[in-house]
């Protein structure tokens, strides 16, 4: 194992279920192999228009697929990932822009110097939506996951507000656009930075060739219970 800490990037969107999975996997790897993990939350709906890219839920086969593949996956990742009742109003009618707004700012305000208020707030985020079917597109739904975060009332208070500023607007078009710039066509996009070169992964199923990657050794899902029965 390498004793120097490794910069890695994770772009993603919490409207992505897949970007959980990736989540909680980095984020459970990051004292074992030593990552300075920089969270990139941005807007995936940016990157599919820039790359020209459609999501696999508007394709019917892959759409059942999905639901299949999830629920694998879920079991596999051991995360508490349940199909949103509407997977489609979830994704494509209600979307994630005013999520991914919320959390830029708490990106913004986050001092933990580990974006530990990021990660707390990303996975309150991602649980509501995909795990207990709950609205992330309203300021109620951003209080409601700030608070379980451990935010104050106050601190939410702001972080809503200043969710609506410009300069937010424009920080999370930016991240996005460094997404894109990378070569983006969706999320999760993992960008591990080895020997001064990026090296850009795909999705959440790279784990091994990431860890080859970087020089350290991939021990399944869940690193403290190596290779757990599927």
């Amino acid at each position: 194992m390498s004793s120097s800490r490794k910069l890695v990037e994770l772009f993603y969107d919490v409207v992505s279920p897949y970007s959980w999975l990736g989540f909680e996997v980095l984020c459970r790897y990051r004292t074992i192999w030593n990552l300075d993990l920089k969270l990139r939350p941005a807007f995936l709906g940016g990157v599919m228009n820039a790359s020209g890219n459609r999501p696999p839920a508007v394709i019917p086969n892959k759409a059942v697929y999905m639901i299949t593949d999830l629920n694998r996956l879920a079991q596999y990742f051991h995360i508490p990932l349940h199909q949103p009742g509407n997977p489609f109003e979830v994704m494509f009618e209600k979307g994630s822009l005013p999520a991914m707004r919320f959390l830029t700012a708490v990106a913004e305000k986050d001092t933990s110097g580990g974006d530990t208020v990021v990660e707390k707030v990303s996975r309150e985020l991602w649980n509501r939506i995909w795990s207990t079917d709950q609205d992330i597109t309203q300021p109620a739904s951003f209080s409601e996951a700030g608070l379980k975060a451990g935010l104050s009332a106050s601190e939410v208070e702001e972080l809503i507000n200043l969710a609506k500023s410009q300069p937010i607007k424009d920080r999370l078009k930016s991240t996005t656009q460094e997404a894109i710039n990378y070569q983006a066509f969706g999320f999760p996009l993992i960008v591990c930075h080895v020997d001064g070169k990026p090296e850009v992964f795909f999705g959440s199923d790279r784990f091994e060739l990431l860890a080859h990657c970087i020089g350290e050794k991939w021990l399944g899902p869940q690193p403290e219970k190596p290779f757990s029965k599927m």
